[in-house]
């Protein structure tokens, strides 16, 4: 099988590489642009599989469909939420959220080598996709929660968490009283619920609230480590695959 990836992050593109390695996957070919990977595509033969992210260097990597007739399958690898990837109209295998997880790498391969082996060229909605993620859709985030306590309910102000983890197997919101309380949901579920501009999930174990960051510090292998107002029960640590998103998040 032949396989490329495309991704600007050089890092983000050897993890990927040997987690695909791991899975009997070997990747040669590693594009970092718009304009190296349109180069690459003129004078080479179409691979069967692109991993592919959204945001390069020099522009969205659909730029690339619109220059050339891709006829590969693709696995989009993005920090982009659900809701956007809904829009796409592509023949696209799947999409993985960063970071990337093992256990999903593997699925959406073996979701890949279980179709029917044909080609297929990829078409998409350009104006519609550049708009969604340039505008994204106006929408109602969660303004509280509803949690138990004993026999009564509490509502919590989204505004009042300081941050949101999973530890043994729950989810739990850190409020600035510092309490801790337990949520009836998934972090991948409120993926969608938390408003973007406020909380950043900064690794697969913690989503933190901007206005409750009180220091940020360089930690081992290019990471960071964040400081809450009051939450010190754990370190919180961003994973380096989303360092850059979260500095570009934070301004």
């Amino acid at each position: 099988m032949n396989v490329i990836i495309i991704e600007d992050e050089k890092p983000s593109a050897r993890r990927l590489q040997r987690m695909l390695k791991a899975l009997d996957m070997n990747t040669d070919t590693m594009l970092h642009s718009v304009e190296e990977s349109i180069d690459w595509f003129q004078n080479n033969e179409h691979p069967d599989l692109i991993f592919l992210d959204i945001q390069l260097s020099d522009g969205l990597s659909f730029e690339i469909f619109e220059a050339i007739d891709i006829k590969s399958a693709v696995i989009f690898t993005t920090a982009y939420d659900e809701y956007a990837l809904q829009a796409f109209k592509l023949n696209s295998i799947d999409y993985l959220l960063k970071p990337i997880d093992d256990e999903d790498l593997k699925m959406a391969v073996e979701k890949y080598n279980g179709r029917t082996p044909q080609k297929q060229s990829v078409t998409l909605d350009f104006n519609d996709i550049k708009n969604l993620l340039v505008n994204p859709i106006e929408r109602e985030y969660k303004k509280r929660f509803s949690v138990k306590v004993g026999q009564h309910l509490k509502l919590i102000n989204i505004e009042d968490i300081e941050c949101i983890y999973s530890e043994n197997k729950g989810t739990y919101a850190y409020t600035n009283e510092g309490r801790n309380y337990l949520l009836d949901a998934t972090l991948d579920q409120l993926e969608e619920e938390l408003e973007p501009n406020v909380f950043f999930r900064i690794s697969r174990k913690f989503y933190i609230n901007i206005n409750a960051i009180k220091d940020m510090v360089s930690y081992t292998n290019s990471r960071l480590q964040i400081k809450l107002n009051r939450f010190n029960e754990q370190d919180i640590i961003v994973a380096r695959e989303r360092v850059k998103d979260f500095k570009n998040w934070l301004e």
